[in-house]
């Protein structure tokens, strides 16, 4: 989906900038009496987990065969924030999207909902690492082009 933008003012030194909308990714979230904690709500290390499993099956998602077996992903930094608790019967989606590369790393935006409403929001930084050597490896432009649609 392309968007234009046109400035409201008919001044000549201002030009139409063309965005492109980045993919979000749908994943959907099954809790578990084992994400339940004494508070009875799912626990915050339960998010973690559930950001590891969205973004790796984004990467499956958007990646070749080939490029699932010579890349891994690494979690480097996560930022949660809690809006609201989630319990045992809630239906769930967590929505994946790229925000931004780097050489090896690449950011991401994991957003928790219930419904209409989002119950936390997670901005997570990843290293891109070789399979083989186990060390950093830059993001191709075809993967940036995937992640982004740029």
């Amino acid at each position: 989906m392309q968007m234009r933008i046109v400035s409201r003012h008919l001044q000549p030194h201002l030009t139409i900038m063309t965005l492109t909308q980045t993919p979000t990714f749908l994943h959907r979230i099954e809790i578990t009496p084992g994400d339940i904690d004494d508070m009875d709500h799912v626990n915050n290390a339960v998010y973690l987990r559930w950001v590891q499993e969205a973004v790796v099956h984004y990467w499956q998602q958007i990646s070749s065969a080939d490029a699932q077996q010579g890349l891994l992903w690494v979690a480097l930094k996560h930022e949660i924030v809690y809006r609201m608790p989630l319990l045992l019967n809630d239906q769930v989606d967590a929505l994946v999207t790229a925000t931004g590369t780097r050489g090896s790393r690449a950011s991401f935006s994991t957003n928790f909902r219930r419904g209409d409403d989002i119950a936390a929001e997670v901005q997570s930084s990843w290293c891109c690492i070789d399979a083989n050597t186990r060390r950093p490896q830059r993001i191709a432009r075809d993967i940036v082009r995937q992640f982004l649609a740029v």
